[in-house]
């Protein structure tokens, strides 16, 4: 059975595992600062208990910000983050949000042509933004809301 739910400060270990497993963005202190800001939400995608994908997303006025998305590496290209992203835009559409933020390295054209699947599209470049010196395109997606 497939699942989206909320995941809490008790679970750095699973988040910070993940994130080692696939793109290692964050070390365990950033991954508990994630989890201390005020109006982020962290989500995890699971298959029965097993946690196969996460998002982390910060809403700022009427917006948000995509901090964090990823499916584990043996669960891709099989729709499981469309579903998740579908999900989030719903719950961004639900909270009354004009458009969804987030930063994507040039390089990861697979990342690209996801998020271009859900109209999302590039706004703005961070140049020599990532450690390796790659930009980060800003991607922006608008809301249709009620």
């Amino acid at each position: 059975m497939i699942s989206i739910e909320q995941i809490y400060k008790k679970d750095i270990d699973l988040c910070y595992e993940l994130d080692s497993d696939t793109i290692s963005l964050w070390n365990k202190t950033q991954w508990a600062n994630e989890f201390k800001k005020e109006d982020t939400k962290i989500f995890g995608l699971l298959i029965t208990n097993l946690v196969i994908g996460i998002c982390v997303f910060q809403v700022v006025l009427d917006e948000a910000q995509i901090n964090y998305f990823v499916v584990n590496k043996k669960f891709r290209k099989r729709g499981f983050g469309s579903y998740l992203m579908s999900y989030l835009i719903k719950k961004c559409e639900k909270l009354n949000l004009r458009k969804i933020l987030l930063e994507v390295s040039q390089g990861n054209v697979t990342a690209e042509k996801f998020y271009s699947r859900f109209d999302f599209s590039t706004v703005g470049i961070r140049k020599n933004y990532y450690k390796d010196g790659s930009h980060a395109l800003l991607k922006e997606k608008k809301l249709t809301t009620k």
